[in-house]
């Protein structure tokens, strides 16, 4: 018998559960609990951390899971490599369902930063409006540059003051589309985005509506992770969970 942790948060982590519900698969969802209001899953559903890898190692004994799936955000280095640890303590089997990075295209003007702090150094001098697309965990470096007006697009609106002394909030949940965010960016006046590379589809929006307002993109990179399989389909992860590697 198999039984399934699904480290979820992504577009991609929802799309499998559907699989491993449908498929009748023994299998857990878990949200990391940023959100208030998760997107319900079809699946039996735990909200919150585990305390670490020793906390994940013990979880995956006590609840008798023989196989992991981390589709957590590209971004989610902490809780990628706390799994590919905890995954070795337990000797349970582990493999990553991650998105394609986005690549930039013709007409895109991208600024490649290889962390927030770099990103934060990429932004003019003088003052800017800018598209802070990074969701709400790394705010705090962008008050280095307190003199930009940043817009914000979050899940959920702020439980504390902002970090950052001119901000604009737009509360809202993707995907989104072309359309909408090249309104979006024409109605605040923004002279740059800041984004994540993500990858996928929901958040494309912005790169292309940036590219169609010759706007400049600073391009956060994605942090570094421990080696572990990668899957980029269902169908994939599905063949894994059935001949995972010994």
């Amino acid at each position: 018998m198999t039984r399934i942790l699904l480290l979820g948060g992504t577009t991609e982590a929802s799309t499998l559960a559907k699989a491993l519900a449908e498929a009748g698969r023994d299998a857990v969802f878990s949200y990391a609990g940023r959100t208030a209001k998760p997107v319900s899953q079809p699946l039996p559903t735990r909200v919150g951390g585990f305390g670490a890898v020793e906390g994940l190692a013990e979880y995956l004994k006590t609840e008798s899971i023989t196989h992991v799936v981390d589709a957590t955000h590209p971004f989610a280095a902490q809780m990628s490599t706390n799994a590919v640890h905890a995954c070795e303590a337990a000797g349970v089997p582990l493999c990553a369902f991650e998105r394609p990075a986005w690549q930039a295209g013709e007409g895109d003007q991208w600024v490649h930063a290889d962390s927030i702090e770099a990103a934060v150094d990429a932004l003019p001098d003088a003052s800017a409006r800018v598209f802070l697309a990074i969701g709400k965990q790394n705010l705090a470096q962008f008050a280095a540059k307190p003199h930009h007006h940043y817009l914000l697009r979050l899940v959920d609106a702020p439980e504390a003051d902002l970090p950052l002394p001119h901000t604009t909030v737009e509360i809202a949940r993707g995907p989104f589309d072309v359309a909408g965010d090249t309104a979006l960016m024409q109605r605040h006046g923004i002279t740059h985005v800041v984004a994540k590379n993500a990858g996928g589809a929901g958040a494309a929006a912005k790169l292309t509506a940036a590219r169609e307002l010759s706007l400049p993109v600073i391009m956060i990179g994605r942090p570094e992770v421990p080696e572990r399989p990668v899957m980029g389909s269902v169908a994939e992860v599905m063949a894994w969970l059935s001949h995972p590697p010994a």
